[in-house]
């Protein structure tokens, strides 16, 4: 199957968050505070495929407020944290949205999210993910993690299916 078939396919965006809507790195803060970089267009394509009515979702390995916080600030309802086995996360999003994984596609960037990438439809690995991931995508994105990977991935699954908008 072509790249542009598995991007006709995808009706959900499952996301990691660490490395993949974030650069990777923690900056913790007195008291026990956290910091993470977030891409304002990343946010931006994710509202726009909010918008087409597909729905999108964060798994992450990691429990962190500010996780919470940036879920909610793009009206994404769809977040498990705390999940270092991500497999049951991973079946328990496929049950609430009813969507099959053939038409998931999932962004990963660190081992934990090979099994969900050998599952899905669109496996996307970002450009900055370990040798593992990279191996297991059928689509490696030209931006790192947390710099546009999300972005770039929403364009080119809507730009297949004909809804993205130009200008």
């Amino acid at each position: 199957m072509t790249l542009s078939e598995r991007c006709r396919n995808i009706d959900a965006l499952l996301l990691d968050l660490d490395g993949v809507l974030t650069d990777g790195g923690i900056v913790f803060a007195d008291p026990g505070g956290e910091i993470k970089h977030f891409f304002v267009r990343d946010g931006s394509a994710i509202k726009l495929w909010q918008k087409r009515g597909k729905p999108v979702g964060i798994l992450s390995g990691r429990a962190s407020t500010v996780t919470t916080q940036r879920a909610r600030d793009l009206g994404i309802t769809t977040v498990i944290q705390d999940r270092a086995d991500k497999g049951p996360g991973f079946e328990q999003i496929r049950g609430l949205w009813g969507v099959p994984a053939e038409r998931m596609a999932y962004i990963g960037d660190d081992l934990p999210d090979v099994p969900i990438l050998r599952q899905v439809g669109l496996a996307v690995a970002v450009a900055d993910a370990c040798p593992e991931v990279l191996r297991a995508a059928h689509y490696v994105t030209r931006q790192p993690g947390g710099r546009g990977a999300v972005r770039e991935t929403v364009e080119l699954i809507l730009r297949s299916q004909g809804l993205w908008i130009e200008g």
